[in-house]
C-alpha cells in the first residue's frame, strides 16, 4: 500500500469516540480502500472538508 505512505501512523491521536460501544458495520477490505483512496484525494484538494478527510483517511489507514 504505497499509497498511503504519507499517513505516519505511528504519530496518529484519535479523539475519543462519545459512544465507542456503537460501530458501523463493517466494511469488506476493498470498501476501506475505496473509501480510503476517495478521502485521500479529498485531503490532498484542500477544500473546507479537507482536515476531516484526511483525519478520516488516517483512521481507516490505521485499520486497514
Amino acid at each position: 500500500m504505497d499509497d498511503y505512505d504519507l499517513f505516519a501512523l505511528q504519530a496518529l491521536d484519535f479523539a475519543p469516540l462519545p459512544h465507542a460501544g456503537e460501530r458501523l458495520a463493517l466494511l469488506t477490505l476493498q470498501e476501506a480502500h475505496d473509501r480510503l483512496r476517495l478521502l485521500v484525494t479529498l485531503a490532498e484538494e484542500g477544500g473546507p472538508l479537507s482536515q476531516d478527510a484526511g483525519r478520516l483517511a488516517k483512521e481507516i489507514a490505521a485499520r486497514v
